[in-house]
């Protein structure tokens, strides 16, 4: 198997570096970083770098994460947000989950780079039980999936939130979808920007509009990107 990471960037430059040396000690084929337009100094970053491909994009997760795969060697696609660090096992873990011919693909489980305060931990708790439940994930799970499942799946949908579970809907037609209790390691910032409660409300009322089908267009609204 061969193994293309992707990873989405609109103004990463602070924390990219991090997150590209762990993927890049994952000994992938190939790491795309897709730009949506940043202006802080992420592409000439990115430029700068041995072994990384810059791709220029539309702006918008869906978008960015199409044309990563598009642009893709790896039979194997692993979408890694910016602010969500791998493991040391990330490959062995996905190698051993796509030896099963049934595997459509999967997601790791989560855990808080910050351990204060004390509610996040319970918030990843929550996360990953959510997710072993009802096999379902969000991009901050860093999602993987065989080349040709993400092809047959048609890629993510160019919404404006939610374009991630949507995908992983369509994944769990298209075969089994394994939610691994090895962890990625995500940056709290969403959650502290408006502190751990407000933003699991927030994030659950999302959720909730979601399953009941109201518009992604319109669940935007409600939702203001930190970065």
């Amino acid at each position: 198997m061969q193994l293309t990471i992707i990873i989405p960037t609109l103004n990463e430059r602070t924390g990219l570096p991090a997150i590209v040396a762990a993927a890049q000690a994952l000994r992938p084929q190939e790491i795309l970083v897709v730009d949506g337009g940043s202006t802080d100094g992420t592409r000439e970053w990115i430029q700068s770098q041995a072994g990384l491909r810059l791709v220029d994009s539309e702006r918008g997760r869906g978008p960015q994460l199409n044309a990563g795969a598009r642009s893709a060697l790896g039979d194997v696609l692993l979408f890694l947000h910016a602010d969500c660090l791998p493991s040391p096992d990330t490959a062995a873990a996905i190698i051993s989950v796509l030896q099963n011919a049934k595997s459509a693909g999967g997601c790791f489980s989560v855990r808080f780079a910050e351990r204060r305060p004390w509610s996040l931990g319970l918030v990843a708790r929550v996360i990953n039980w959510h997710s072993r439940a009802f096999r379902y994930a969000t991009g901050d799970q860093a999602i993987f999936v065989r080349r040709t499942i993400f092809d047959a799946a048609g890629g993510f949908p160019d919404w404006p939130l939610f374009e991630d579970v949507e995908f992983v809907r369509r994944l769990n037609q298209k075969g089994r979808f394994v939610v691994l209790r090895s962890s990625v390691t995500l940056s709290a910032r969403r959650w502290l920007a408006r502190g751990v409660w407000r933003t699991s409300l927030l994030m659950l009322a999302l959720y909730a509009g979601y399953r009941i089908g109201v518009p992604a267009s319109r669940l935007k609204d409600w939702y203001d990107d930190v970065r």
